[in-house]
């Protein structure tokens, strides 16, 4: 009687489930489906409902909708709901980024989220992404650990960096940078994204995704330019609009809910970053969001926050809602075609980054403290960002600018390797594009991007020095005193050197010429320090690129003299330099493709100098046997 009893009640309690949490009851077109929501095959042209945002605080407000029709099939495996809004503030704004998500309701069932416009678009007019589309995304299965990171629910510090035994192919990532880590360059990742980003395939009158607005907070134009740069082909708009620090504001909501604001923050601190959005559907700990991709990640761990929204701007080319985070909560999981996914039990890694910028008397801030946001894509771009902009911020002038910048990579079970970084710049500090190319930006974009291994990079501490001067001379020729030399005597070599302000000089150096090269003709080669690179071999594992980061180049401030010695080989993550004669081919494996590579060997003369050197020059000179 007891069991009987107790499976009759199974049905009560599955209708009570459907009714108050949105259990899935069937399953519509391959997808699971909830009761309290309308498929699309129910909908026709002239339906009236309503729809839920944020216009203004925290609290959603209804706003009126029309349909339209439907448009089947607009996207692969995805119908496009058109719809008229109505609302005192959407008459005035039409479309608006930031709404993109705001959930749909036709007779009191969900049927989508708001999320597409047409460019140039002059009436309050939307598409809608269906909401059997987004509850797929949903109900798909996540892996347990995303870039190593667990996503599972647990207790998590705000620093602590915990992994599973489970672990994600992240060569199979979506936004990955294709290429080798050591080639890694910041613009080529953003192209490779932005072409399969939905976006970039766009034709003249198509519909497309509402720009998700990235809300950037004490940002100067270096920081904007650099973020519209890498940023605007993906869909995202950077936008100036302040913001907080990513702590709680008094009275913020717990909980996401249904038609609330979300923010994805990208950097929170001294300086912040917040992609934002609408709040679509939220199931137990899940919710769905946005009605489009955000950067089509995939699988994906970043903060989120219930958003602030202050005002929704007006504007002619595109209007969006004006928000800052309120209170941090869970993280997004999930990056697809149809939505976001977000947890709030989730937390999302993050990276402590300071940055320190001395030779600059009374500037208004001259240490930063911020987090960045973990991603292989995001991170190296905000990294430029920030530098760029603290580096703007604090040391704008319009007279010559000369920068050194030492950054501490911590990598979490490899220790700190340090990158060095220089720049002088003609009436102003550096452009975008200079900073984004940055050999601090390129080794942490390699170090998340690499094929081997899950890394996480600890923290990153920067500090800069600059100096309000153009440090630099450029080699405008170069001699030798006698042009034959005997073997194992030195070289003497005149460079003379023009600096930006002063009188061209002349500065003598001395280079050793070994016995070996008695009875030949050698071609001596000079060179700025930053732009020679030390021999190196092609990295076989993690360990070996961050073995390589340290010191690639010879000392900025320096002049390379160089000429050719003989051969050498690359083995197991290290180089040997100036092999015997027929040493190579004693070691060569012709059984095997794991064999020691041959590099070009070369003895190279440092010699510092007090300024960074630009141009280069070549000399022959005949070396002489030693006479007996």
């Amino acid at each position: 009687m007891r069991v009987t009893s107790w499976l009759m009640t199974l049905p009560v309690v599955a209708l009570i489930a459907e009714a108050f949490l949105g259990a899935p009851s069937a399953r519509a077109g391959g997808r699971a489906f909830r009761a309290d929501t309308m498929p699309v095959a129910d909908i026709q042209s002239g339906m009236k409902g309503y729809g839920l945002t944020v216009f203004e605080g925290t609290r959603p407000e209804r706003f009126g909708v029309e349909v339209i029709n439907v448009s089947r099939n607009y996207f692969p495996a995805q119908d496009l709901i058109l719809i008229k809004v109505k609302h005192p503030r959407l008459d005035v704004v039409k479309s608006v980024h930031g709404m993109s998500g705001s959930p749909i309701f036709i007779a009191g069932k969900m049927v989508g989220a708001y999320a597409y416009g047409w460019p140039f678009g002059s009436e309050p007019v939307a598409g809608v992404t269906p909401i059997a589309n987004m509850i797929a995304d949903l109900d798909r299965p996540a892996p347990k650990e995303i870039f190593g990171w667990p996503i599972a629910p647990q207790p998590l510090s705000s620093k602590s960096h915990h992994r599973s035994s489970v672990a994600v192919d992240i060569r199979k990532s979506a936004d990955r940078y294709v290429g080798t880590p050591s080639e890694y360059v910041l613009q080529r990742h953003a192209e490779q994204l932005a072409a399969s980003y939905p976006v970039s395939h766009a034709g003249a009158g198509a519909a497309r995704p509402l720009a998700t607005p990235v809300l950037l907070g004490g940002f100067g134009s270096i920081g904007l330019n650099i973020a519209e740069d890498l940023f605007a082909p993906l869909g995202l708009k950077p936008l100036h609009a302040g913001g907080g620090g990513g702590g709680e504001q008094a009275g913020a909501p717990e909980h996401f809910e249904n038609g609330g604001a979300i923010g994805v923050q990208l950097i929170r601190g001294d300086i912040n970053a917040m992609s934002l959005g609408t709040v679509t559907r939220v199931e137990g700990d899940r919710l769905l969001a946005f009605g489009h991709t955000m950067m089509n990640a995939g699988a994906t761990s970043l903060p989120t926050a219930v958003a602030r929204v202050l005002w929704v701007w007006a504007s002619e080319e595109a209007s969006f809602k004006f928000a800052v985070p309120a209170r941090p909560v869970g993280a997004l999981i999930s990056d697809r075609q149809a939505s976001i996914v977000a947890s709030e039990s989730v937390k999302a890694p993050v990276i402590p980054v300071t940055l320190q910028v001395d030779g600059v008397l009374g500037a208004p801030k001259n240490n930063w403290d911020f987090d960045l946001a973990e991603e292989p894509f995001m991170t190296p771009s905000l990294l430029a960002m920030a530098l760029g902009n603290a580096l703007q911020a604090t040391a704008a002038e319009r007279q010559d600018v000369t920068w050194t910048v030492q950054s501490k990579v911590k990598v979490r079970g490899y220790g700190e390797v340090t990158i060095q970084d220089f720049g002088i710049s003609s009436g102003g500090t550096p452009n975008a594009r200079d900073v984004a190319r940055w050999s601090v930006v390129a080794a942490v974009g390699g170090i998340l991007n690499n094929p081997w291994k899950h890394a996480f990079v600890e923290s990153v501490q920067t500090k800069m020095k600059v100096v309000y001067a153009r440090e630099l001379v450029r080699l405008r020729g170069a001699r030798v005193v006698a042009s034959e030399v005997e073997a194992g005597r030195p070289l003497q070599l005149l460079l003379l050197l023009v600096p930006f302000a002063g009188p061209t000089f002349t500065r003598e150096i001395t280079i050793p010429i070994p016995p070996s090269l008695a009875g030949k003709k050698v071609t001596l080669s000079i060179r700025p320090g930053h732009q020679v690179e030390r021999e190196k071999p092609e990295p076989e594992n993690l360990d070996d690129f961050i073995r390589n980061l340290e010191d690639p180049s010879y000392p900025p401030k320096s002049i390379v003299v160089s000429y050719s010695s003989g051969a050498g080989v690359a083995f197991k993550g290290r180089v040997v330099e100036h092999l015997p004669a027929g040493a190579l081919d004693a070691i060569e494996q012709r059984t095997s493709t794991f064999a020691p590579q041959s590099v070009r060997s070369e003895q190279r003369h440092v010699i510092e100098i007090p300024q960074f050197m630009v141009g280069s020059e070549t000399v022959t000179i005949q070396v002489r046997p030693v006479l007996r």
